[in-house]
């Protein structure tokens, strides 16, 4: 699938069909975010596949009740949490470089995103999750001292079609040369 077209398909799916995911297919979709870019490299994420349902309702019961993402955990055929080596990816020698700290929420992001995109070219569906007690999901999951779990994200074929949600103007996001200036100058 070309690239834009699937960039513009992707959707957060909430309704899962419980049709499994081909080994084959999941190897690709981890391939992409072994891929990514990150902090100087140092490829600080480390992702969790889980498709035990006990394990699966154990994590979606650290979502609040009003999120709707526990009923697509507990679901999807698969559901991969994204987990971070912590003060690693914004450092250099044990220093942050940056006043922004650590940076592994931006490189595990990048990764999930990989994920999604990689997903949505095969025909899977993806839900990004970031409401959730992570404190309490890194217990189910035995996540060791040193790493966070930033992201849950369930993978599987979608038994939904949401519409796309509207986006913001070109003029509302885009600045040139100073914050705020809408023209282009050239």
């Amino acid at each position: 699938m070309e690239l834009f077209k699937v960039i513009r398909n992707r959707r957060s799916i909430r309704k899962y069909k419980t049709d499994p995911i081909s080994d084959r297919d999941l190897k690709k979709i981890l391939e992409a975010a072994r891929l990514a870019p990150s902090w100087a490299n140092t490829q600080c994420w480390r992702f969790i596949i889980i498709v035990d349902p006990q394990v699966k309702n154990e994590l979606a019961d650290t979502l609040p009740l009003r999120n709707r993402g526990a009923d697509a955990i507990r679901t999807a055929p698969v559901t991969i949490a994204a987990c971070a080596e912590v003060n690693k990816a914004g450092f250099f020698d044990g220093v942050a470089s940056t006043d922004k700290g650590d940076w592994f929420m931006f490189d595990v992001g990048i990764a999930m995103e990989h994920i999604a995109l990689a997903a949505q070219s095969l025909g899977l569906g993806t839900l990004h999750i970031g409401n959730f007690d992570a404190l309490k999901a890194e217990t189910v999951l035995n996540v060791p001292d040193g790493y966070r779990i930033v992201e849950i994200m369930p993978v599987g074929y979608p038994d939904e079609s949401p519409a796309a949600r509207p986006r913001k103007a070109m003029n509302e996001i885009v600045f040139y040369d100073k914050f705020g200036r809408t023209v282009n100058p050239q």
